[in-house]
Formats: C-alpha cells, structure tokens, sequence
C-alpha cells in the first residue's frame, strides 16, 4: 500500500459518518471566491482524500477560499441525506460570507465522480441555494443503464424506485436554469462509463446551458489534481471558464 493509500485508510477509518464542513481559508483577511467540493467514494466510503484537501489547497494557492462537504454515506446514504447534506453545507457557508470574507459572485460547486452526481442532480432538486458555476470532475450522471452499480444501490438502495431513478438521473432533468458547468473525463475511466459526461453535455446543449468539455487521452478515475497526467490543467481550465462567464 502506498502512502497515499494509507492516508486514506487512515482518514476513512477516523472520519465520522455525517454532516461535516472543512474549511480552507487564505488567511489574508481580503474577500475571495470561493469553491464548494464533494469529493467522490460511490456513496459507499467517507470521501475520496484525493479529491478534498489537496484540491481545497491548490484553490487557495490560485486565490480562492475553498470548503469540503463531507456527507453520508454507505448505510446512511440513502437519497435525500446525502442532498441535504449538501444544503446544510452550502447554507453554512453563505450565512458565514461576512465572516469568512467571501466574495460571492459567481461562487461555484465542485463534484467528483459520485461527489459529481450529488452536486449535479442537487442542482435539478427544488433547493432554494444554487450555485453560479458547476465543475464535474469523471462524474456519474446517469443512474439507469451507463450507471456506476455501487453509486446506485448506495444512493436508492437494492430495489430502488424508478421514478427515483428517472429524478435522480441527471441527463433527464437539466433545464433552461441550470447553472454553467465545465465537466470532464479521462477516455481510460474504468469505473464511470466516460457516457455519462457526454449524455451531461447533451443534455446542456439541448437546454443551451453554457458548458465547456475535455476528455483527457490515457487518464483514468479518480485522479483528483492529475499530476503527471495529460489532465494536469484541468483545474485551471475550470478557473477559466468561471473566470470568462
């Protein structure tokens, strides 16, 4: 096991099963953008370490506040929890905006893999905190036949409800409001059929959101910043696109 490996055994076996936010603020007492990010795990685990606090960081180093949600997950991942989970994180971060010196305009939500299903489908789901931008990183959007398995039973259990299904699926449910969203991929993803980002970008052309796309040759799931991979620069491609919307 390599050391990244045990840092994320480590960090799943203490992290609690619940509600959490973690806070990466630049300390600098100045207003800054800011990022909200749900990490990855299939539903199923406390999180993917790769894609919370080194991607939290690297968005402090380019200027941006950044918070980790930390939701439910496995046994108690059953649809709404991890949703709400996500409200009450957004809601905590905005009633601190003064606080915390947030800027926020054009504030944006960051998912990875499942973490991309969440924010996607959260943003279809009659909440009342949307926000700006989206930045999907491999996510699952569909949970019919080009699903992830784990992240569908996790989320709706083992005989799930297929109007839940049809909801929950989020090529179904983009419409005219949907916030702009940069979405990506790598053609080697063995884990999320690389289908679901491209029935995403379908669906936001037809509703004409504005999106950009990359698919990365030679990269595969769950690479979190993607050093050393033809998908380095997709976080700051991501920053660009917010920064030009």
């Amino acid at each position: 096991m390599n050391i990244e490996n045990k840092i994320q055994s480590i960090y799943d076996n203490l992290r609690p099963n619940r509600y959490g936010l973690k806070k990466y603020l630049i300390k600098d007492n100045k207003k800054h953008p800011f990022a909200i990010i749900c990490p990855g795990g299939a539903y199923g685990k406390v999180c993917s370490y790769v894609e919370g606090m080194p991607i939290a960081k690297e968005l402090n180093k380019l200027g941006y506040h950044a918070f980790v949600v930390y939701y439910r997950t496995n046994e108690k991942a059953i649809y709404p929890n991890p949703h709400e989970d996500l409200y009450k994180g957004i809601s905590e971060v905005l009633n601190n905006k003064d606080k915390w010196n947030l800027d926020t305009d054009k504030w944006s939500l960051w998912g990875f893999s499942a973490g991309g299903h969440l924010v996607s489908s959260y943003c279809t789901l009659d909440y009342d905190l949307k926000p700006e931008v989206l930045v999907l990183s491999y996510p699952v959007i569909t949970l019919k036949e080009y699903t992830h398995k784990g992240t569908l039973k996790n989320l709706l259990g083992i005989n799930p409800d297929l109007e839940l299904i049809e909801r929950l699926s989020v090529e179904n449910n983009v419409k005219e409001d949907y916030p702009p969203t940069f979405i990506w991929n790598g053609d080697a993803d063995k884990s999320i059929d690389p289908i679901n980002s491209k029935m995403m970008v379908k669906a936001l052309n037809l509703s004409g959101i504005k999106y950009e796309y990359r698919e990365y040759e030679n990269v595969g799931h769950g690479v979190g910043l993607a050093k050393g991979t033809n998908a380095e620069n997709w976080l700051n491609e991501a920053l660009d696109f917010i920064s030009k919307l």
